[in-house]
């Protein structure tokens, strides 16, 4: 049987941080800052909902952690403007590895699917707008169980919709605690390394293997496997 491979979207596929120019509109030259803030907040919430039980979809994550950055930063950002960056969100662009590297790990008889905190409504909406959606057989949303990775659950519940063995699945991410919740429940899981200055949590969970990039991602994970 093919190998699985369960691409997380955001930050992985999709740049979070593909609205700076719209950001630089209202907190000027604090735009990058405030794109790192907006997402960490929209990530602790995910966390904390998921932890007490909570569960809510992904935008509303979203949309509650850019009032409190709002706030934060003391930007003066009208109702408007605050729905234009959430209508962006679901517009960000794909990272420039992205097309290559999924058209040679689908050449290479791998079988992808998306795999996202996100809701598969929105996650489909992402994947269209980048021109990426063709290369998934399925989305896998955390809404089918109404939790957020790193859940163990979760990652159990992707296997049962992909049918797949933990062991012979690969998580594909570039979040580390995406990467350590996988390996936690016995999942492969390779981390995309998109910046030579992100560091890995130092736990006793470590990623399979850690790629600079998706075009290198087929080559590496064989490599891997031949190594077992």
């Amino acid at each position: 049987m093919s190998t699985t491979l369960a691409f997380d979207v955001y930050g992985t596929l999709i740049d979070t941080h593909g609205l700076l120019d719209a950001l630089q509109e209202i907190v000027g030259d604090q735009a990058a800052a405030f794109s790192l803030a907006w997402r960490d907040k929209q990530l602790e919430y995910a966390f904390r909902r998921g932890l007490m039980g909570r569960y809510v979809d992904f935008g509303v994550c979203t949309r509650q952690a850019l009032d409190h950055t709002c706030a934060s930063f003391a930007a003066a950002a009208s109702e408007d403007q605050r729905g234009d960056l959430l209508a962006r969100y679901r517009r960000l662009p794909a990272f420039a590895d992205v097309r290559e590297g999924l058209e040679n790990l689908r050449q290479q008889g791998f079988r992808l699917y998306a795999f996202s905190n996100g809701t598969a409504s929105a996650v489909a909406g992402l994947l269209e707008a980048a021109g990426i959606d063709e290369y998934f057989i399925d989305i896998v949303s955390v809404e089918g169980c109404s939790s957020f990775k790193p859940d163990p659950a979760v990652y159990r519940y992707f296997l049962r919709r992909a049918a797949a063995e933990a062991d012979g699945t690969w998580l594909i991410s570039s979040n580390p605690f995406d990467v350590i919740g996988a390996v936690s429940v016995g999942m492969q899981a390779a981390w995309l390394q998109r910046s030579p200055e992100a560091v890995f949590d130092p736990w006793e969970f470590t990623p399979s293997i850690t790629v600079a990039s998706l075009r290198d991602m087929g080559a590496k994970i064989m490599h891997h496997r031949a190594g077992e």
